[in-house]
């Protein structure tokens, strides 16, 4: 029987790789409260990946840190304006922050928010608009020039850039210096998994201050609570890990590109592409999650599901369904969104994951193309 190719298979460090570092916790006996391997592992994203620019705090999650950054930033308003096509924790943590989700449609190409439809949406807003939270679709480099010039204008922007660590822009680490929060995910089903945990990095070392008091109870430095707070921190073993994966990473990534280029590879050589099966237009160099790829007009990505399940092939349909389509967020405003609905009846999510090869790329295209 020929053996099932799952959709994700984590691959975190091996103990192997962190032993040292926990060591260290047992020398030092301190397990959390940003402790010397959480604080040597933000320095060390800082200096090595953005240049020295700007600050970066661990979170326990992508979700907590979204929650976080949604709270300190959002000005007075009632509305944080996001995709629908993106994960369910982004318009949770709205509501956590106190604020209502409004979807706004997409552009069909990156698959990320659409420029002109949220500027109507925020001039149709005005004062109410509290937020805008675009979405880096999966791990795209996200033009961050255009949501720089809105936070700087006075409209607060938080990025969830979940799978995003790594990508670079021309040259850059992705949010390099953005005047607002940046927020990733460090779930093991990243390509920066550690198990779960999350960052967030921002240009502005006060507001990233500030976020980080608000993730320690909101305690100021009498140790008395001054903000709505909670507790983010991370512990000394996740921060082990997290070390660890930082030292691998680079290898990870060389990986799951050259995984990407043999899907990008057998779809142009097999026409598919000429046939209608579409892929996201990204930009920058991305440590790919998963492979996203749309399925012709007028053909279910349901048929194409089940029929791969039957070939021993696990894929899934991220984001199927849209936001705006699930119970918690119907009520939610939105504009037209038909390029998101369009998309999440076809999208598909191949599977990605160090370790696959060749042929495992083929069997994979062979049972969706046949």
């Amino acid at each position: 029987m020929t053996d099932a190719i799952p959709f994700l298979r984590p691959n975190l460090v091996q103990k192997d790789a962190y032993l040292r570092h926990l060591e260290a916790i047992d020398a030092s006996h301190q397990y959390s409260n940003h402790g010397p391997l959480c604080t040597e592992f933000e320095r060390r994203v800082v200096e090595e990946a953005y240049r020295g620019h700007g600050a970066f705090s661990t979170v326990n999650n992508a979700t907590i840190g979204l929650m976080l950054a949604m709270r300190q930033a959002k000005r007075r308003g009632r509305y944080a304006l996001m995709p629908s096509f993106t994960f369910a924790a982004t318009p949770l943590a709205a509501q956590w922050a106190g604020l209502e989700p409004c979807f706004v449609d997409v552009d069909p190409a990156t698959w990320c928010l659409d420029p002109e439809k949220l500027r109507a949406e925020l001039a149709r807003l005005g004062d109410e608009a509290a937020l805008v939270v675009p979405y880096a679709t999966f791990g795209t480099g996200l033009d961050l020039g255009f949501y720089a010039g809105l936070h700087r204008s006075g409209i607060p922007v938080v990025v969830d850039a979940a799978a995003s660590f790594g990508t670079r822009v021309d040259g850059r680490w992705f949010g390099e210096g953005f005047p607002g929060f940046v927020v990733f995910s460090f779930h093991a089903t990243k390509a920066f998994g550690i198990g779960e945990g999350g960052a967030v990095y921002s240009g502005d070392l006060e507001a990233l201050q500030r976020l980080r008091r608000a993730g320690n109870f909101g305690f100021g430095p009498d140790r008395a609570s001054c903000d709505q707070g909670l507790n983010s921190k991370i512990s000394e073993y996740t921060a082990a890990i997290a070390l660890s994966t930082w030292e691998a990473y680079p290898e990870k990534v060389r990986l799951r590109r050259a995984i990407h280029a043999l899907y990008e590879e057998g779809l142009a050589a097999s026409g598919a592409l000429a046939e209608g099966w579409t892929l996201q237009a990204r930009t920058g160099d991305i440590p790919f999650q998963f492979m996203p790829l749309l399925t012709p007009q007028g053909v279910s990505h349901r048929t194409v599901v089940a029929r791969l399940a039957d070939l021993g092939i696990e894929c899934r349909t991220y984001f199927s369904p849209a936001c705006h389509q699930q119970p918690q967020f119907a009520g939610c405003p939105a504009g037209d969104l038909g390029v998101t609905e369009n998309l999440a009846a076809r999208i598909l999510s191949l599977p990605l994951w160090e370790g696959m090869g060749r042929l495992e790329v083929e069997r994979v295209l062979r049972g969706l193309l046949g």
